[in-house]
């Protein structure tokens, strides 16, 4: 089983210990030890970065094991992983904004059943439940700013392989994603938009891109 890294910290660079590589379909497959790269999965889109001198092309989650697509073989043994940091702060802030908009549903008596944390395509998509109230925009948007204007700590526990993570005091949520360590680097999220199908309501939502230059210039 791939040890997941990314659930304790945020390194974006470390050590690691390359198990195997094999080729598959042009690219090579490798397996590590432990690592810093997030798979697609749990609505987030993988990472991307370096393993030595070769290219992460994508990263999957396949059994127990997360398998890294290089461009380029590599050696058994150490290694230096690098993971890019402009796609993983991008995606670490849809993927946290995501959770407020399903925090802001849940005081308002809805479930979030489904989450899309892509860029360009964020949704947090929920149900009625027994006291739904009325939910628009607007009110989304208000709380949600509320939030981040609190700037809310970011907490994590990990028990039992199960991941939670939440901010401030709002409720948590178990997700194996990426997140912020603290709401302001968020910067502006806005809500696009309300749908509702078949019982469904999709909150559709975006960032501001000049966020995440302001994230990134802090490291």
């Amino acid at each position: 089983m791939t040890e997941r890294l990314f659930f304790t910290h945020d390194h974006l660079t470390a050590e690691l210990e390359v198990l195997s590589c094999t080729p598959c379909e042009g690219q090579f497959a490798v397996v590590l030890q432990s690592t810093i790269f997030h798979p697609q999965g749990g609505g987030q889109p993988f990472d991307t970065g370096w393993l030595g001198d070769s290219q992460v092309l994508r990263v999957t989650q396949e059994t127990d094991r997360v398998v890294h697509y290089v461009n380029q073989p590599v050696e058994p043994g150490p290694i230096t992983a690098r993971v890019d940091e402009a796609r993983r702060a991008l995606h670490t802030r849809l993927h946290s904004a995501g959770h407020l908009i399903g925090n802001a549903g849940e005081t308002l008596g809805w479930m979030p059943i489904k989450a899309h944390h892509w860029p360009g395509e964020g949704k947090i998509t929920f149900i009625r439940g027994e006291t739904a109230q009325a939910m628009d925009a607007e009110i989304i948007q208000q709380q949600i700013n509320q939030w981040i204007a609190a700037d809310y700590p970011r907490h994590m526990t990990l028990e039992d392989g199960t991941r939670e993570v939440g901010f401030g005091d709002l409720p948590s949520y178990a997700c194996g994603g990426t997140h912020v360590q603290t709401l302001s680097e968020l910067g502006q999220v806005t809500i696009l938009a309300l749908s509702e199908k078949k019982g469904a309501l999709s909150v559709r939502y975006s960032l501001d891109s000049t966020a995440a230059l302001r994230v990134l210039s802090s490291f």
